[in-house]
């Protein structure tokens, strides 16, 4: 078992490993840094942290596929520039976790957590039901105890929906404080890598270490002027006299049973010593924001995508464009099995970035849930932070039911490209639901520190079943 003292920057994020005939080597490696870590040697900050990446970014030494038969291959030998920060830090790169698809953009009826390569992810709460996405492997992989840490990447709710409906911590970053760079992207307006957990506290030891800038990636250059040690900035006794704003506008669409719990959280952080401030009324534009976002998305992947697969190894790569990716798929029956690709058609019927219909769609998403969104709700309430339910309970994965998804947080922060904290609730019918708190453009420390003192006030986590 690996033990380790207070001084040990990773102390809440090891995994016990057993030592004995036949270890693992990666186990070998974690024993060692132990007994580094006890001598005060360690070798970086995660020095024999054992982590997961989702399987859109790119290491070195393993494929990365996004899920799709068609990069089975991909294999250039590079480690995305966040990947290169956890090994200089120590940590252990276990292996990859399975995803829904091309991160759940290949169509409007895809199934969260399924890939042709690593099949249905399950949610460790209840197998039939979804772990959500298009971080699933990531999220379960943690909550079952597989890594103390998992990288996910989020465009619009792939970290925090997961995280939430497997009783996780999940940390969608501001857009430009993590690098994309060798992530196999979406839309480099709403593209972003970051930490689930089980706690805050490892989630901001994780940031800390993958934030930061990189020439490759231009969203990042205030990075290195932006970050902070997310952990020494956690304060259990934040909430005291925070003001927090409640998207009361969003409730509607949530579940009974996730809408009872909310309002329990609300009793936590009254209790905490935070002044909850109702938000009645949401942006004025918040029912046009999706298809504006949607008009945003299919045009940067069609750009951004091609871009990627220009930039892979074409003996490993034989899709060299978004428009070789669905002849592909076209061709593979194990790709439309389930369902189709229309988002991807659409993606490639789009023109270019130059295009006045895209232009006018990402300045008035925007502005919409950035300036005149989440920054003007911050300041006519004078509050620090907002706060909903992430979304209610997982839902079933037969997509013949009525049991669908109810609710969701992310979009405003998603489109503004602003932090959002997913942390443990409660439960609505037995499975787990969160908390978002979401803030302005590069408030990242403070969302950590306000979610770390809710977590540390009501310790809603609950692990999953045995089997």
């Amino acid at each position: 078992m690996a033990i380790y003292g207070p001084g040990h920057p990773a102390w809440a994020l090891r995994v016990d490993q057993g030592a004995g005939e036949g270890v693992a080597p990666n186990a070998l490696v974690v024993l060692a840094s132990d007994i580094r870590w006890s001598k005060g040697e360690g070798e970086g900050y995660l020095d024999g942290l054992p982590i997961l990446l989702k399987d859109n970014i790119e290491t070195r030494d393993m494929p990365t596929t996004a899920g799709s038969l068609a990069l089975a291959a991909n294999a250039p030998g590079r480690d995305a520039p966040l990947v290169a920060r956890l090994r200089d830090a120590g940590a252990i790169i276990l292996g990859k976790t399975n995803l829904s698809e091309w991160a759940n953009i290949r169509a409007s009826d895809s199934i969260s957590g399924w890939s042709a390569v690593g099949g249905q992810t399950r949610n460790p709460y209840a197998p039939e039901r979804t772990p959500c996405g298009s971080s699933s492997g990531s999220a379960t992989a943690v909550a079952i105890g597989l890594a103390p840490v998992a990288i996910g990447t989020e465009t619009d709710g792939s970290i925090t929906c997961p995280a939430a409906v497997n009783g996780v911590v999940g940390f969608k970053p501001t857009v430009g404080l993590v690098s994309r760079t060798h992530i196999v992207p979406i839309s480099h307006s709403q593209d972003t890598a970051g930490p689930i957990a089980t706690t805050v506290e490892d989630a901001a030891i994780v940031l800390t270490v993958i934030a930061g800038s990189d020439p490759a990636d231009p969203a990042t250059l205030e990075a290195d002027a932006r970050k902070v040690d997310y952990r020494a900035a956690l304060d259990a006794n934040s909430l005291r006299g925070a003001r927090i704003g409640v998207m009361r506008f969003l409730l509607p669409s949530f579940s009974a049973e996730t809408r009872a719990e909310f309002e329990r959280a609300l009793a936590a952080l009254r209790a905490a010593g935070a002044e909850v401030v109702e938000i009645e009324q949401g942006p004025a534009d918040l029912p046009a924001i999706g298809g504006w976002e949607l008009t945003v998305l299919l045009t940067e992947l069609k750009h951004d995508l091609n871009a990627y697969l220009a930039s892979t190894d074409p003996t490993q790569v034989k899709t060299r464009t978004l428009a070789d990716v669905i002849a592909f798929n076209a061709a593979e029956p194990r790709e439309l099995v389930l369902f189709g690709q229309d988002l991807f058609e659409a993606a490639q019927a789009t023109g270019e970035l130059s295009d006045p219909a895209y232009v006018e769609a990402r300045a008035r998403s925007l502005q919409a849930a950035g300036p005149d969104g989440i920054d003007r709700m911050m300041a006519d309430h004078r509050v620090v932070a907002l706060i909903a339910p992430t979304t209610s309970r997982a839902w079933t994965n037969d997509p013949r039911d009525e049991d669908e998804m109810q609710g969701s947080a992310s979009r405003l922060a998603a489109v503004a490209g602003y932090p959002h904290l997913s942390v443990p609730m409660g439960f609505d019918r037995g499975m787990p639901v969160g908390l978002s708190f979401i803030g302005g453009k590069w408030d990242d420390a403070r969302i950590l520190s306000l979610g770390h003192a809710y977590e540390r006030a009501t310790r809603e986590r609950r692990p999953p079943p045995l089997p």
